[in-house]
């Protein structure tokens, strides 16, 4: 075959075929598109859910708090940093919780424990009711906690002993029952404990002794039982100390005497018996001892006359004998004196003369007997004066006469000087 191609169709002498237009072949490969490269963007870690809005939102239902006091934008959109009495961080988490005297009712949710930022948490003079949640002490950043003048009930839980930043403590006068916790002793900053006027029974536990930064304790008006601890001694950095009204036992602890920053030594009311101690005269910032309504014999320790910024020293109501100290006339800040109704015997010091800044003088119903010292009628400041029920002889000063206050008629003795008839004469 001599024509097979169009080559050899050429060759043979054939005429060109005429070309044929072949239809292009459609394809379905898209044409490239050129893929933009991504920027670097950095990994956002996604923010935990706060439980701090729904702890809240608990407190507002279960303390009507459509009837609080003041409930400005709870429940609301706004932010809950906005909400009244709420403080929040830069993360929206709650810091502080303030909502004294608010008109809180009911009893407190356990969600509160979940609010893990608190550093206070202050709902005092409310009429909050049933326990304190025991959830409370999951709170590690709470520094205050103060639940004071409510009607909670129950037993202090020994979980608050967990809050090892709390530096404050405050559950008085509600209607708790049951012991202290001694856990409460393993609190490393607490400086101010405040448990008084509960039914707090049970005796003061001895582990109180071991916190070192506390400046106040406030134990008073409960059913607490058995002795003062010695450990007590140890707390240096006491400056109040108040135990009374309760159901106390036993001596006064002479260790109380290396409370070198007391300023108020509070023992009335109790059970206490035996003598007082000496050692208190060493408390040189002493303000304010009272000591009336126990137990306690043997005669007032020389000793108190150098506590030199003495204001008030109550041993009323005791069975405390012999005479007053002369020593007490030192006393030149004191304005308070009672010492009534014991069975102090001599005569009254010429030196009470001196205390300058005396206010209130009880020395009523004692067995103290001689002259009324002329001395007291330098006490300018005197406004109350009670002597009644002693074996006083001779006259009452002249400076007596014009006190406020004072029992100077039922003593049936002249005053010194013929111009003045008998006092409670005419």
């Amino acid at each position: 075959m001599c024509c097979v191609t169009v080559a050899l169709m050429a060759t043979c002498g054939q005429p060109d075929p005429t070309p044929i237009d072949t239809p292009a072949i459609p394809t379905n490969t898209p044409t490239p598109v050129e893929t933009p490269t991504p920027e670097p963007t950095a990994t956002i870690a996604a923010k935990p859910a706060s439980p701090d809005r729904a702890a809240l939102v608990a407190l507002f239902n279960v303390t009507d708090g459509a009837n609080w006091t003041n409930n400005d934008n709870w429940l609301s959109d706004a932010s809950i940093g906005e909400w009244h009495g709420v403080t929040t961080d830069n993360r929206g988490y709650v810091t502080r919780l303030i909502l004294e005297e608010n008109g809180l009712t009911g009893e407190l949710p356990p969600e509160l424990g979940n609010l893990s930022e608190l550093v206070e948490l202050v709902l005092p003079k409310n009429r909050l009711s049933g326990h304190i949640p025991s959830e409370l002490g999951s709170l590690s950043d709470l520094e205050d906690l103060d639940l004071g003048e409510n009607q909670l009930s129950g037993e202090i839980p020994v979980e608050l002993g967990k809050l090892s930043s709390l530096k404050w403590l405050s559950l008085s006068d509600n209607q708790l029952s049951g012991e202290i916790p001694p856990e409460i002793g393993s609190l490393p900053k607490l400086k101010w404990l405040f448990l008084d006027g509960n039914q707090l029974s049970g005796e003061i536990p001895t582990e109180l002794g071991g916190l070192a930064d506390l400046t106040l304790l406030f134990l008073s008006s409960n059913q607490l039982s058995g002795k003062i601890p010695a450990e007590l001694g140890s707390l240096s950095n006491l400056g109040d100390l108040y135990l009374s009204d309760n159901l106390l036992i036993g001596e006064i602890p002479t260790e109380l005497g290396s409370l070198s920053y007391l300023t108020d030594l509070e023992l009335s009311e109790n059970r206490l018996g035996g003598e007082i101690p000496a050692e208190l005269g060493n408390l040189s910032y002493l303000e304010w001892v009272s000591l009336s309504d126990n137990r306690l014999s043997g005669e007032i320790p020389a000793e108190l006359g150098s506590l030199s910024n003495l204001e008030s020293l109550f041993l009323s109501t005791n069975r405390l004998s012999g005479e007053i100290p002369s020593e007490l006339g030192s006393l030149s800040n004191l304005e308070n004196l009672f010492l009534s109704d014991n069975k102090l015997s001599g005569e009254i010091p010429a030196e009470l003369g001196k205390l300058s800044n005396l206010e209130i003088l009880y020395l009523s119903v004692n067995q103290l007997s001689g002259r009324i010292p002329s001395e007291l009628g330098n006490l300018s400041e005197l406004t109350v004066l009670f002597l009644f029920g002693n074996r006083f002889a001779g006259c009452i000063p002249v400076g007596l006469r014009d006190i406020v206050d004072s029992d100077l008629t039922e003593l049936e003795l002249p005053y010194c000087g013929a111009e003045f008839p008998p006092a409670g004469g005419s």
